[in-house]
């Protein structure tokens, strides 16, 4: 794709809210996507490989790690934003199949025509609910599923809950890795119930987030990654370790201390994730 002309700050009404673009004053052809003040994604049109949000990064790493570097893979995308994560795949695994859902018809429109993405006919996005399109696909249809939903700065109950995770489990094939983008403050009480409940359907589960985050001392993005075979653990830590803001990597009787005494989420129960302190946003989608 061709070098396009800057596109200037730009505030549009949309389903889910006020969505801006605002040009990154540090990086040439990069752009922030906020809706109703909230970061939601970072872009650079440039350089899809430029991941600029710390847990964006996170996720990365764990699709970095799960098949062999370069290879394609089928990944399922719940929450779109401004598709950071699918030009970041297209870029670093040429050929993936990738499936991007997003319910804002508005925000899909805007993105599409001004921070376009290459074009490429493995890469489709639908618009409709997470959950309604997650139950039409087939079993063990996908590599990776990642579930990075926020209306505004929370994620919605009915994607909280096990039977959620029961139906991402289901169109995974059997050593496939779903990946859960996670918001969460003081005390932790979302995070620790999600790894409960994400554990019910997919036994091998780590958790990577910032120190502060996972010692209660602020709120923050924790990502949370699961399969039904082992994961990289020891490769997520270092990579987690050796990133530009340093990530701990909870796994095995750390994660077990992490969600002692937790609840599994059903449908019944689900709520929406805890929302960010008053006065800021957290980094999500």
């Amino acid at each position: 794709m061709g070098r396009k002309r800057r596109t200037d700050a730009l505030a549009v009404k949309v389903a889910t809210g006020l969505a801006e673009l605002r040009p990154d004053p540090d990086r040439p052809d990069s752009y922030t996507l906020l809706v109703d003040g909230a970061p939601q994604s970072h872009v650079d049109l440039a350089d899809p490989t430029h991941l600029e949000f710390e847990y964006v990064r996170r996720i990365a790493i764990v699709l970095d790690l799960v098949a062999p570097s370069g290879e394609p893979l089928r990944v399922l995308h719940l929450g779109g934003g401004a598709l950071t994560l699918p030009r970041y795949l297209s870029a670093t695994r040429p050929g993936s199949t990738q499936r991007v859902v997003e319910i804002d018809a508005g925000l899909v429109d805007l993105v599409r025509e001004k921070l376009p993405w290459p074009a490429d006919p493995r890469l489709r996005v639908r618009i409709g609910d997470a959950r309604e399109v997650l139950g039409t696909a087939r079993d063990g249809s996908y590599d990776i599923v990642v579930a990075d939903v926020f209306a505004g700065a929370r994620t919605p109950a009915h994607l909280s809950s096990v039977e959620f995770a029961a139906e991402a489990a289901r169109v995974l094939r059997p050593g496939g890795v779903y990946v859960v983008n996670v918001a969460d403050g003081p005390p932790l009480r979302y995070a620790r119930s999600q790894v409960a409940t994400v554990r019910a359907v997919l036994s091998e589960v780590c958790l990577i987030a910032d120190s502060a985050v996972l010692r209660g001392r602020r709120y923050g993005n924790l990502v949370l990654a699961a399969s039904r075979a082992e994961l990289p653990v020891p490769e997520l830590l270092r990579r987690a370790a050796g990133d530009w803001f340093p990530g701990r990597v909870l796994a095995g009787a750390d994660l077990d201390r992490f969600a002692d005494g937790a609840r599994v989420v059903a449908d019944a129960a689900a709520r929406s994730s805890t929302p960010p302190p008053p006065g800021s946003f957290n980094i999500a989608i």
